[in-house]
């Protein structure tokens, strides 16, 4: 079963058994959407669907709705059609309601095309295997077509009169030794063909000089390079006797005192929708919508092949199709419970990927603590976190998204970065002996180009309802003065940011910067306006001059934070279609209007993400990489919200021979051949199918 095949309760559907409005997509849905497209007159057998996806009503539809105001809402959908042999592209919206189209626009592509498709990285290599002067090129190297893998990529933007109205791919070339091999090792440098997808031929090709092709191994996964195994390691079980803590009701979690539906999107991925806190009893809202809208992945390396390599992998490749199936490999451990997914398939049909979601809690540690001096008192309690993830494989990398809610009441939202380097042909030291200043060099030989990896989370944000604001906070050094006289004093700057237009906003750890979003109607204990704070985890905003293409096509990457005032329509950082889009659209449009966004229903636009010199120990694989934001209340609650959290049971810690129970490294206890137990012995996967693991 689906996620939205799974709606079984009065959150999940309504008295009359339809879908809740939020719900994602059904296999039925689709092949109704399917169905609707297919009888239109303007459908040919060469067209392909690029997207479809749940278009989402109105939240004061939705909010209406749930409090019996108003009746649910019509279930629409969003089609992106693309016709393969014409290159016409249309947005439309499919009404499931009503059956028919309510809307169809005609695209130009004056400002951006539609998603690259599967199908047109299918056709690249018999393109560019048919133009002479791509085989002339491989052959000045010595190689030939059957010998090379093309990895067709996303073209950017840059005014070239050829490409104009066309949608276009980029080519660069590895070489393949056999089919075990893995040709990231061996990239062909110096050569790159700029391909019309849609008409089947090169525009233009870039040979601007032969490179020696490296000739190290990448095969990670052959047992002769990774060497004997690490036989040291012992196994680690995961073990809870009594079944998890959270309760699954179709798409609907509860988990302590959160609740919050789990959705899915093939852009954006794993999508958590309308997060609310259970405060003795009173459901209080947090967040309405959060997910990764954009990722961004520009290349810093400006050689003629390779200036151009700046990838939105959410825009321009719609990540989410790319969602791995979990049933293999030990992605998640401990008592899981895992979702699948739906999707269309670029011929409209329902497409499921098994186990794409995963759910699960983890320790984590010491939750509060304290042995007090005077009344002898000594309470410690353990943390968990509630851990909602998927991993999608885009190209070389893989990026895992993880989802963490706290027992305290933080949020955390945390990317993981692992895979394999996008490699090029090392260039060597200059003749003074300086390295290349554009590139690292992770084997002999073989080059890795500087690049980031920009995130975009889009936090569609409801504390304690839909009036919110957003401070600005900064920690303030005193001087000495009358006030101050031993300077040690110092505070806080608080600015209200009142308007669009003056949100972007970068971090700045030298002041501890952090933004405050809070009610503007309700109010704590003290009197002080209820809250969540964001910190950001300080890196570098994007690399490139604010005066290049990318920075035009880019600008949500220019700063960690832009807030906006709600409008269904803005979803997307950089824009609807940003595939060849020449910039100006996404924030940079949201932003124009310079809206109030002081106590009114507001978007919280949070950047983040690492900037990598890449190492010679991220070669042939990377390990994980991290990056991530947090949410904490900040006068949310009246007190500690995790004091009625139970005491360790001390037959659940940790016991070795000879040793006592350890505060913070008391863990579960081995509970040896239980059913539900993980047992990680190196690598191997346990997990069953049905949602358990084994």
């Amino acid at each position: 079963m689906t996620i939205a095949d799974l709606h079984s309760t009065d959150e999940s559907t309504n008295a009359d058994g339809g879908v809740h409005p939020l719900g994602n997509l059904t296999a039925a849905e689709y092949e109704t959407i399917r169905s609707i497209v297919s009888a239109s007159d303007e459908f040919a057998e060469t067209v392909r669907f690029a997207y479809v996806g749940l278009d989402e009503p109105h939240k004061r539809e939705v909010l209406a709705w749930q409090a019996g105001d108003a009746p649910l809402p019509d279930r629409r959908a969003r089609v992106l059609l693309l016709d393969m042999a014409t290159g016409r592209s249309t947005d439309n919206i499919v009404s499931l309601t009503a059956g028919t189209f309510e809307t169809r626009q005609i695209l130009d592509g004056s400002r951006g095309q539609l998603p690259i498709l599967d199908a047109e990285f299918e056709e690249i290599w018999s393109i560019v295997a048919d133009d002479p002067r791509w085989v002339d090129a491989l052959a000045t190297r010595g190689l030939t077509v059957d010998q090379v893998m093309c990895v067709p990529l996303s073209a950017g933007s840059y005014d070239f009169p050829e490409e104009k109205g066309l949608r276009i791919l980029r080519v660069l070339a590895f070489r393949q030794d056999y089919p075990e091999d893995h040709p990231w090792a061996h990239p062909v440098d110096g050569l790159s063909a700029y391909v019309d997808a849609a008409n089947r031929r090169i525009t233009r090709l870039i040979d601007d000089r032969v490179m020696p092709i490296p000739s190290t191994s990448g095969n990670f996964d052959d047992p002769a390079l990774q060497g004997a195994p690490l036989e040291t390691l012992k196994p680690i079980v995961i073990t809870q006797p009594e079944g998890a803590s959270f309760d699954v009701d179709g798409d609907m979690v509860t988990w302590a005192n959160w609740r919050f539906q789990v959705g899915f999107d093939v852009r954006e991925g794993l999508v958590l929708r309308q997060l609310s806190f259970d405060d003795h009893g009173e459901t209080r809202p947090v967040i309405y919508r959060a997910s990764i809208d954009e990722m961004l992945v520009p290349y810093g390396d400006p050689s003629p092949v390779r200036f151009w390599q700046n990838y939105f992998d959410t825009g321009e490749y719609l990540f989410g199709r790319y969602t791995n199936s979990l049933e293999l490999g030990c992605d998640c451990v401990g008592e899981i419970r895992y979702f699948d997914v739906t999707v269309a398939d670029e011929l409209g049909a329902p497409r499921t990927i098994s186990n794409g979601i995963c759910m699960h809690e983890e320790d984590f540690g010491t939750l509060w603590k304290h042995s007090d001096l005077f009344t002898g008192s000594n309470e410690v309690r353990r943390s968990r976190r509630l851990v909602i993830s998927f991993f999608t494989t885009v190209g070389n990398y893989d990026y895992g998204f993880y989802w963490y809610l706290y027992l305290d009441g933080t949020i955390e939202c945390e990317a993981k970065l692992t895979g394999v380097l996008f490699t090029s042909s090392f260039a060597g030291d200059a003749e003074d002996g300086t390295a290349y200043p554009f590139a690292s060099e992770v084997a002999p030989g073989l080059g890795a180009p500087y690049h980031q990896h920009l995130f975009s989370a889009r936090l569609d944000m409801m504390v304690d309802g839909v009036a919110n604001a957003v401070d600005e906070v900064d920690a303030v050094r005193l001087p000495v003065s009358e006030t101050n006289p031993h300077g040690n004093a110092f505070t806080k700057r608080v600015t209200r940011i009142r308007g669009e237009a003056e949100s972007g906003r970068t971090a700045d750890a030298s002041v501890a910067r952090s933004w405050f979003v809070s009610s503007t109607e309700k109010t704590n204990a003290m009197g002080r306006p209820t809250g969540y704070v964001l910190y950001p985890q300080d890196a570098p905003t994007l690399m490139a001059d604010s005066s290049s293409s990318i920075a035009r096509r880019a600008e949500f990457a220019t700063k960690h934070l832009f807030v906006t005032k709600y409008d269904p329509a803005e979803r997307y950082a950089a824009g609807d279609f940003v595939h060849q889009n020449p910039g100006g659209d996404g924030l940079s449009r949201f932003i124009a209007d310079d809206a109030p966004v002081d106590g009114e229903d507001i978007v919280v636009w949070h950047t983040f993400g690492p900037t990598h010199f890449p190492r010679p120990e991220d070669w042939p694989v990377m390990p994980v990489d991290y990056a991530k934001f947090t949410l904490k209340p900040y006068g949310f609650f009246d007190r500690n919200p995790a004091l009625n959290v139970p005491a360790p049971v001390v037959a659940h810690c940790s016991m070795s021979p000879g040793a006592g129970v350890h505060g913070e490294h008391a863990g579960h206890g081995h509970a040896g051949a239980h059913d539900h137990a993980h047992i990680d012995h190196g690598g191997h996967d346990h997990a069953g199918h049905d949602g358990t693991a084994h």
